[in-house]
């Protein structure tokens, strides 16, 4: 069974490649505005949906996923600026806020969908450390301006629940959706 992960990002290819030695990857078209009164859970389910449907096919599963950081019902997304990305890093500084990051396969067997919720607490960030981690690549691509995975996790002072999860995969509940789709996993 061919598995195609479908997006571009690099964090996810390098987690996914830990479960399965073998997939293309194929970053998805879909509409990714939020949608009134949608919970940040439900934001990434729908969109780790949509983005598993986009490449289902005969005799091909189809992974998506999505990640973001909430404070609230509040999401922080990727910085659209070095203002967004300080404003966010202020915010995250001494306070505990939740990624949510879903995965779904799509298979002809239908679609299957886990959201998983990790908490995250930073610790206290002066605007030196602020403005220092903003001179260096991580913020700009990620949701909450920070990559757990490089030097933000010296900020993290407490995690609960799936690190991978933060990363952009839970590798636990990934592993579970594939085996039940019949893709081979790495030490089944």
């Amino acid at each position: 069974m061919r598995l195609l992960l479908a997006s571009s990002s690099p964090r996810r290819r390098a987690l996914l490649s830990l479960l399965v030695s073998d997939f293309e990857s194929l970053a998805p078209d879909i509409d990714e505005r939020r949608r009134t009164l949608e919970s940040p859970a439900d934001y990434v389910a729908r969109l780790a949906s949509e983005k598993a449907k986009t490449g289902a096919a005969d005799q091909r599963v189809s992974l998506g996923s999505d990640t973001t950081v909430a404070m609230g019902h509040d999401i922080l997304g990727k910085p659209r600026d070095s203002q967004d990305a300080a404003a966010m890093l202020r915010a995250l500084s001494g306070n505990t806020h939740e990624v949510h990051t879903a995965v779904a396969v799509a298979y002809t067997g239908g679609i299957k969908t886990e959201t998983c919720t990790t908490s995250v607490r930073f610790t206290e960030l002066s605007e030196a450390a602020i403005q220092q981690y903003l001179l260096t690549d991580e913020p700009w691509d990620k949701a909450g301006a920070y990559g757990i995975q490089g030097y933000a996790g010296a900020f993290v002072s407490q995690i609960k629940g799936s690190y991978s999860a933060v990363v952009g995969l839970p590798l636990c509940e990934t592993r579970a959706l594939l085996i039940e789709a019949g893709v081979p996993v790495r030490h089944g």
